[in-house]
C-alpha cells in the first residue's frame, strides 16, 4: 500500500491496486490453512474478481462506504466500553493481521 503524505478520513481514497493488494494479503493468510478457510477463500476470490471488473469511480464509492461504516462501528464500540476493554479490542484488531 502506498503511504499517503497526510491522512484525512473524509478524503480517504483507495485505488484498485490497493484493494487488490488487500485481497491478495487476505488470500495469502487464508491459504496457509486452505481446508479450514476454503469457503472464505472462495468468497474472497469472488470479491477480488468483482474488484477487477468494477470501474474506479464505483470502487471508490463502495469502499468509501465500507470504510465509513467500519469507522462508525469502531467508534460506537469504543464509546460502549470502558477504556480497559477498548484496549483489549485494539489488541485483538492488531493481532488479526
Amino acid at each position: 500500500m502506498v503511504k499517503k503524505e497526510s491522512f484525512d478520513p473524509d478524503r480517504l481514497v483507495l485505488t484498485k491496486s490497493e484493494i487488490l493488494e488487500f485481497c491478495d494479503r487476505v488470500l495469502e493468510k487464508w491459504n496457509k490453512n486452505p481446508t479450514k478457510n476454503s469457503k472464505n477463500i472462495l468468497a474472497m476470490t469472488a470479491v477480488k474478481t468483482s474488484v477487477v471488473w468494477t470501474d474506479d469511480e464505483s470502487l471508490r464509492a463502495i469502499w468509501g462506504e465500507i470504510l465509513n461504516w467500519t469507522f462508525e462501528l469502531l467508534y460506537e464500540n469504543a464509546m460502549a466500553q470502558d477504556n480497559k476493554e477498548w484496549v483489549n479490542v485494539r489488541k485483538k484488531l492488531k493481532n488479526r493481521k
